[in-house]
């Protein structure tokens, strides 16, 4: 699943709400440790961590970028063991490209990730491995990845672009109470049609306020 766009402190969900680390709060210096203190640690759902990229992503990181199921990925396709470790440490300092990890096994399954717009506004993206497909956990760090937008870096407006072919993604984006905002016709190419010439893609762009967000 995919909608593309063209320092935080340590943060983790309680009773539903984002809320930053503290060493002095037991509440939240159980679920985390500081690597960083202008670096994301983890952001907690109830079955998923987001936090920074770490070298053991690797493999599992390959599993689904080696193959992208849709065409915006195209360009990010993974060859090897040692692309994705490049990958993993261009990203691995980045707060705002964070691996989306199973709590129970530290599994990575997916990644969100975002672009920062002045003043207040972001562009974000998702891509998950599709063989967890189905178990609601994109939409599980989608929440909580735009609560953190949102809450902790007040974003006052959250944008997404989907292709008209990636239904996954619109959908998700449904359930996030986004809006389509726009259509934009052979808006971008990412593969060649088969003979040779560029496969241009109708874009739609989805949006939400902060003032209509309603995942708190």
């Amino acid at each position: 699943m995919y909608a593309w766009h063209g320092g935080g402190g340590s943060y983790i969900v309680v009773s539903g709400r984002l809320r930053p680390v503290s060493s002095d709060d037991p509440l939240t210096r159980q679920d985390t440790t500081t690597r960083d203190a202008d670096m994301i640690t983890a952001i907690n759902t109830d079955r998923l961590v987001l936090r920074n990229y770490q070298d053991r992503d690797a493999a599992a990181l390959l599993e689904y970028r080696a193959h992208p199921t849709v065409h915006c990925f195209a360009r990010e396709r993974l060859g090897s063991l040692a692309e994705a470790q490049r990958d993993i440490r261009e990203k691995s300092g980045d707060d705002l490209q964070l691996a989306v990890c199973t709590k129970d096994d530290d599994r990575l399954i997916g990644s969100v990730f975002a672009e920062f717009d002045q003043p207040d506004t972001y562009g974000v993206g998702w891509n998950f491995n599709p063989t967890f497909g189905g178990l609601g956990y994109a939409t599980e760090a989608a929440i909580a990845f735009l609560n953190h937008l949102f809450h902790d870096r007040q974003a006052r407006r959250i944008y997404a672009y989907v292709e008209d072919d990636n239904l996954p993604s619109q959908r998700l984006c449904e359930r996030l109470g986004m809006r389509q905002e726009a259509l934009y016709r052979e808006f971008i190419s990412f593969v060649n049609n088969a003979d040779g010439t560029k496969h241009y893609e109708n874009t739609g762009e989805y949006a939400i306020l902060r003032k209509e967000w309603q995942h708190v």
